[in-house]
């Protein structure tokens, strides 16, 4: 096999009608289903090998697990502390991979974590943890831990409790925005030639005489047309919906999923004004963290049983009240209430289950499992370890196949392969796009430095394609000329079919920024209905969901079965 080129095979943005003519037409060496960042990254790792790869996903791209994380690249500190040491090693080194990949989106997060008197962790403990964590990961330089004592963590962090905190451990992790890294990887699978579609489901399984999966009969819900795909093997790669496909395929072992649900609330940066990201004791040995990311600081996560609606997850008062307990208590005088809480989200973790653990003790190790009909599902697993768990599934494809087909293709290097064009090498030229982005923005009235941070954090250099849209929109406001400029970006080259796809998985604005929503929303149904010709009942639709998704982020149910 020879190494992978950085160039791609042939350039193809995510344009859904270009994707849908190849779809039903080909016969492809892999269907994956699945299109959040563990699919994604198989498809890019397929597709860069020489593969020619399907990838489906019923809904939008990354909108289940893979984008309600904690949006952290991290080695799993925690993890140490179960003896997982192959976990945290690869983790550990996956972080410096994935920030060389996409440098805009992974971005260095320095990390603290106070030693408070009846704390977790203590100094001892702590040191000698984050020393092995940094041996682990390959550590070194200015991102190597040091050990704080109590005034210099209260100088990192004036808002800890005085009172009670004794030092801290300082080390490096890495942020990031979870959908849109899985979009970057799908865009960069796509150039590399994988047919890539959202809203596509597969509804059943097609076999041959041999009870060898054949075909997937499939429905295009946009325009509600029957599909039927074929390829030479399939991997089910759906999160937390993997246990349905194995029941559809009848291959249920002794092995299945475990679902947790993990919350996370957001308060407007004024209200919990922390200068750092902090990673903190809960009462009963959890740890949570709290993270300022642009105009927002976000708190999580939970870690409960689930056994309530895959498709409606939510969070509930006793979530929120948690969350906000723990805050209030880490950091006394902000006196945080449920009404400062300006918006939340609440995703599934697909465990694999273990008999006697208790949640946080469960692994998060991935798992492959095989079944007779040939399907490959993968199961548990990290976001940091994306990369790592598609060439372990790749390798398992390349199993079916016969020395002479291996022959054509190359080794995985996805490693190597920069997830966007233009690229930038690291933090500097990051910093440095983004003052650019702040010269450039201030000169059409964006004067505040919010908006060049955001738009290099989440598009990187395709900014420049953006703000040269805006001139598009000469009768807005600028804050309206942006919005609209993101959204034709958006639409014309990343498949984005609605406005949940826009406001959620393409921007995070529902997150991070939900007063914008609640401003340009009919402005963006507009635009939407020109460019996608929306009738009367998707406008009623698209409105409907809207609601729901604005009631989601803002109101903390009783119940989670809803």
């Amino acid at each position: 096999m020879e190494k992978t080129s950085q160039e791609p095979i042939r350039f193809s943005v995510l344009d859904r009608h270009k994707q849908l003519k190849k779809i039903s037409s080909e016969t492809f060496d892999l269907i994956i289903i699945g299109g959040g960042v563990t699919g994604a990254g198989i498809a890019l790792d397929g597709a860069s090998r020489g593969l020619n790869v399907c990838l489906i996903e019923k809904n939008d791209f990354a909108s289940g697990t893979s984008n309600k994380s904690t949006k952290l690249i991290h080695g799993g500190l925690r993890y140490l502390k179960q003896l997982e040491i192959g976990l945290v090693r690869e983790s550990g080194s996956e972080r410096a991979i994935v920030h060389k990949l996409a440098p805009h989106l992974v971005i260095p997060e320095k990390m603290l974590l106070p030693l408070i008197e009846g704390g977790t962790y203590g100094k001892m403990m702590t040191s000698i943890g984050l020393k092995v964590y940094d041996l682990l990961a390959n550590v070194s330089g200015t991102d190597s831990r040091k050990m704080l004592d109590k005034k210099e963590t209260l100088e990192k962090e004036p808002l800890l409790d005085e009172s009670v905190v004794l030092g801290s451990g300082y080390y490096a992790e890495y942020r990031t925005d979870d959908a849109r890294l899985t979009i970057e990887i799908l865009k960069k699978a796509s150039e590399f030639g994988a047919t890539i579609i959202n809203y596509c489901e597969m509804e059943s399984f097609v076999y041959n005489s041999y009870s060898k999966i054949e075909s997937l009969n499939c429905i295009d819900h946009n325009t509600e047309k029957k599909l039927n795909l074929s390829a030479k093997n399939y991997v089910s790669a759906t999160g937390p919906w993997v246990d349905l496909l194995r029941k559809k395929d009848h291959s249920m072992n002794n092995k299945y999923l475990h679902l947790t649900k993990g919350v996370h609330i957001v308060f407007p940066h004024n209200k919990l004004p922390i200068k750092q990201s902090v990673y903190f004791d809960v009462e009963g040995g959890r740890m949570i963290f709290a993270i300022p990311r642009g105009r927002c600081t976000y708190v999580g996560t939970t870690d409960t049983n689930y056994s309530g609606n895959l498709e409606h997850v939510v969070a509930t008062k006793a979530d929120a009240k948690y969350l906000l307990n723990a805050t209030n208590h880490t950091f006394p005088i902000v006196n945080l209430s449920l009404e400062d809480i300006e918006s939340n989200w609440a995703g599934l973790r697909p465990l694999i289950h273990e008999e006697d653990k208790d949640l946080s003790a469960i692994s998060r190790k991935d798992e492959i499992f095989i079944s007779k009909s040939g399907l490959i599902s993968i199961a548990g697993g990290k976001l940091t370890g994306y990369r790592k768990m598609a060439i372990r599934v790749i390798d398992s494809v390349l199993e079916t196949m016969s020395s002479k087909q291996k022959e054509k293709l190359k080794i995985s290097d996805t490693e190597n392969i920069a997830l966007v064009n233009p690229r930038m090498e690291n933090s500097k030229e990051v910093n440095i796009y983004i003052k650019e982005l702040e010269q450039l923005l201030a000169t059409i009235g964006l004067n505040d430095p919010y908006y060049a941070w955001y738009l290099c954090t989440t598009f990187g250099k395709k900014a420049d394609t953006i703000i040269d849209k805006m001139n598009l929109f000469i009768d807005g406001t600028p804050e309206e000329n942006l919005i609209r400029a993101e959204l034709w970006y958006c639409i014309h080259h990343e498949m984005t079919n609605s406005m949940a796809d826009f406001f959620v998985r393409r921007t995070s604005r529902l997150y991070f920024n939900i007063k914008s929503v609640l401003k340009y929303k009919d402005l963006i149904l507009e635009d939407f209905i020109t460019y996608l010709e929306w009738d009367e009942k998707r406008i009623a639709s698209e409105e409907k969901t809207m609601k729901l998704l604005l009631d989601d982020a803002t109101i903390y149910y009783d119940t989670e079965f809803v």
